[in-house]
Parts: structure tokens; sequence; C-alpha cells
């Protein structure tokens, strides 16, 4: 793993401990500052002191704020149980011709034999129960009678969580429901008084240099409060369609699923994600927006979990080079690299290399902008997409299904297996041959000319080319004759389909200028 790399920010494993001396050093070293907000029955307008500048009032401490808003924000302690095993036997050989308790066949007046007795039971080839694990996170209450939002992560597998306050208060919670797309999961408060301090989200997104204020239980030392500014918004994170936004405010292991506020001590994300080389916090950390986590916790509430529209594709970006292998005048849509089956669009008759431009008559900005539309719809909507196939513009109705389970994904096939074709592409700065054994109905890449932009693609001896500008090709006379017509149009690259090892993928390739 490359050593820069995102990190969840929960703190997991059992026996953590923190050097006294050195937490006390730590904290007398770095100032923290920080803001939070509760309500306790009607909402409270909060106004923290502040100071004019030319730019507008900027807030010269948010202790007042963090006084009512910090018993709303709670640490959550996970325990995942341990399972049961056997006990050896108290006597007989045991295990490669160990004896009694594990411990080598040695007489009891051998002065050897209290050495092996005392050793732990793993040195004496004893098995050990498995210990039962335990992970530390945050989460923050979102209503009177105990609904608590925290990350998925931080209560993956859980077979007991407990909610703890900060006054030390302490309850057990049962797990409404978790959607691990976007890592956010619903805990409910079992009894209590059914008047628990409690936080709102915010109707209105932060701006870029607004201040924010992360609250959680980072390593275990909870109620910890700091403070910091939204540093972007429509972050891709790599963890699927949604945008997450970065914050400066230092956030750590353990400060999963508690809550960014603003400084009318509303949330407006939840801690999700740190960017860091070493696992500690760097300055860059990742939250759920407020609008994306408000709609989540209210599907889990409703039912325990989240149904999004599906449509059954694998796609990928439009570059420029795309573009001009399809004749688009910009680089925008998504590109149909694989259709799965089955699927609805298997059924409504989409194919590989079709471009999507628009759903509903929204245009479709990249493969993210196309998945966040179609998981916007429920299952079971009908959607007008309209597609680019060929040379001509077409729409095609498509009624979604449920988004799957990454065990269902992995299970689907692709709903056309074309067979590969074969031909010849020196225009493209490829060497080719007609594959045999398993490549034997493709054309084989044998060599690539490393100053040709093939070769800055990625292609390279041995994948297999299966089409041509969407047009399927049996002998090298139809390869010749399809780049021709490409030529003819005008465009100044060919779009090929090309299979390396087990992935398909659409490769737009520049023409050779003649």
């Amino acid at each position: 793993m490359n050593p820069t790399s995102l990190h969840n920010s929960a703190t997991r494993g059992r026996g953590r401990r923190l050097a006294f001396a050195s937490a006390v050093s730590a904290l007398a070293l770095v100032g923290a500052v920080g803001l939070g907000f509760t309500y306790s029955g009607a909402q409270a307008q909060l106004k923290a002191d502040s100071v004019q500048t030319p730019f507008g009032r900027a807030p010269l401490s948010f202790a007042d704020i963090v006084d009512r808003v910090k018993p709303a924000v709670v640490s959550i302690q996970v325990s995942n149980g341990g399972a049961k095993v056997a006990a050896n036997p108290k006597s007989g050989p045991g295990p490669r011709g160990r004896g009694q308790e594990g411990i080598p066949e040695v007489p009891e007046d051998n002065p050897f034999y209290e050495f092996f007795k005392r050793l732990p039971p793993e040195f004496r080839g004893q098995q050990t129960p498995p210990r039962p694990t335990q992970a530390q996170g945050s989460g923050f209450v979102i209503s009177a009678d105990g609904y608590v939002v925290t990350n998925n992560h931080v209560i993956d597998g859980a077979q007991k969580i407990t909610v703890n306050f900060d006054q030390d208060t302490k309850h057990e919670a049962e797990l409404i429901g978790t959607d691990p797309r976007t890592d956010l999961a619903l805990l409910k408060i079992k009894g209590g008084s059914g008047n628990f301090p409690h936080v709102k989200f915010a109707d209105k997104q932060p701006r870029v240099g607004d201040w924010v204020v992360a609250v959680g239980n980072p390593f275990g030392l909870g109620g910890t409060v700091t403070a910091g500014i939204v540093s972007a918004l429509g972050r891709d994170i790599g963890s699927g369609p949604y945008d997450y936004m970065q914050i400066d405010a230092a956030v750590n292991r353990g400060n999963s699923g508690g809550p960014t506020f603003n400084l009318d001590g509303e949330v407006v994300g939840v801690n999700t994600a740190i960017y860091s080389p070493s696992g500690g916090n760097v300055g860059i950390a990742f939250a759920v927006p407020a609008k994306v986590a408000t709609e989540v916790v209210t599907a889990l509430k409703a039912g325990g979990s989240v149904s999004r529209g599906w449509l059954g594709v694998k796609i990928q970006n439009v570059d420029e080079d795309t573009a001009a292998s399809l004749g688009l005048p910009e680089s925008k849509g998504a590109l149909v690299s694989e259709v799965t089956a089955p699927g609805p669009a298997a059924e409504a008759g989409l194919k590989s290399g079709d471009a999507i431009l628009s759903v509903n008559g929204q245009k479709v900005a990249d493969s993210r902008d196309l998945a966040r539309q179609i998981a916007g719809f429920s299952p079971g909507t009908k959607v007008d997409v309209r597609i680019l196939r060929g040379q001509k513009e077409q729409s095609i109705s498509v009624k979604l299904g449920t988004f799957p389970s990454a065990l269902q994904l992995a299970k689907a096939e692709p709903a056309t297996k074309e067979e590969p074709k074969t031909t010849e592409l020196d225009q493209l700065g490829l060497t080719l041959s007609a594959g045999t054994g398993p490549n034997k109905d493709g054309v084989l890449i044998t060599d690539v000319d490393s100053a040709s932009n093939a070769a800055q693609k990625g292609l390279k001896s041995g994948d297999v080319i299966l089409e041509i500008g969407n047009v399927t090709v049996k002998t090298p006379d139809e390869v010749a004759n399809a780049v021709k017509e490409i030529s003819k149009l005008g465009r100044t690259a060919v779009l090929m389909r090309v299979k390396s090892g087990d992935q398909i993928r659409l490769v737009p390739v520049q023409l050779k200028k003649s």
C-alpha cells in the first residue's frame, strides 16, 4: 500500500493505552478550541462573542457554544465478543508429542519441568480462546428519544454497542440500520430519559473558508473539540459516487462518526476519513455532507436500509480522445464498458460502447455524475436515458432496479461475451497477430511502438483487441475498412475495445498523421 493513504478514523484493538505523562504533556502543549451545540426541547439561538472584520464577524471564543453542544456528542464502544473453543485435555499426550497441559513430556523432577509449565499457553501448543475485539468511535444524538448517528465502520460486526455521554453516563444502544455506501449508521439508545440532548443537521451547505468544529473521541480520550475551516467541497476520495467535505480541524483515529459543526451549532458533516501518510492527523479530514447524511438517516429511520436505483452497467469517463473517437463535441458523458446481466440496462437494450449523455434530460458530466443521478431515483422508476450509439443519438427507456449488495455484484456476469476479433493495425503503432489458444478468436498485440499513442494509453504485448469504433470485425480487411471509415469522418482517434487479462476496457488511440 502506498504510504500516503486514507484511513478510517476509528480506534480498534484491545488494550490500547496512552502513557499518562505523555498525554498530559501533549494536552499542555496543544491548545484545543472547539464548537458544539445541543437542543434540549426548544431550539436555542446561539451567539458567540465576536469581532468585526472587513469580511464579517469572527468569533473570539467558541467556549459558550461548546458548553451547550458538547453534551449531545457521544463516545461509542463496540464489542464483537469472542468465540468459545473446546478446552484441551487435562491429561494424555498433546499435539506434537506434548504431554499434560501441552508441555513436553519431561519428568516432574527434571529441572526444566517448572520452566515449561509456567510458559504462556500459546508457547505450550495449547489452543487459546479468541479474545473479544473492541472498537471505539464517535457519534451524536439527533433526537430527544435517543437516535444516534455514527459511521458504519465503527459498529461493523458489533455484538454489543455502548453509548457514553460526556458526563460518564452510559447506555446500551441497538442498531437501526446501516448504509455502507456512505459509511453511515443509525443507532437507538435503549431506555433512558427520553429527553436526551441533541443536535440537528444544517440546512445550508457551508462555503470554503467557513469556520467548522469537530467534536469526538480521538484515541479514546473522549470529549475532544478542535476547530478549523472548510478546506474544500466536492472531494472524490474513491469511496463511491458521493462527494465529501474536506476540513482542516484536527481529526484522528476515534473521531469517526463524530459531528462537524458550523458557528450556528448545526451539524454540517459526519467525520469519516483522514488523509495521512502516517495514520495521524495532518490537517486533511473528510466528512459526509449534511445533505447526504440527512437523506440517509431519514431512510434508515424509516426502513433500516437505503434503496437506490440501479442501472446495471460498468462505466468510465469520456476523455478528450474518447470524445474524438466518438465524434462528441466535448468530453462529457459516461461510456458503457460492460453491461451486467441480468440487469435493467441489459433488459432495456443498452450495449457496451454506448455513450450516456443525459438522464431524464439532465446532462451527464462524467461517470460519477451518472452514478449519483441514478442512485437518486427509487428502484422501479422509469428513466429516459439519452445515448450516442454509432453515429446517432437515441433515447432508451430503462426501468431501474435495486442497487445490489457487494456479494450480488461480485456474482454478476457481463451481459454479453462477444467473440474477440482478428486484425492488424500498423497505423496505430501496433504489431498484431491472430490469437492462439485462449485468444484464438482474438487479435493479439505482440508489440507496441514505444513512441506511439497506444503505448501512452497503456496498451501492451498480450492484450487482445475485441472491437474498433464500435464495429464488429472478423478479418483484417474489415478492420482496415473500419479505420478508413473513421478517418473519412475527420476523426483523429479510434475507440478500441481491449481485453487485458480479465478486464475489458475501452481505449481511445490517436491515429497517426499520414
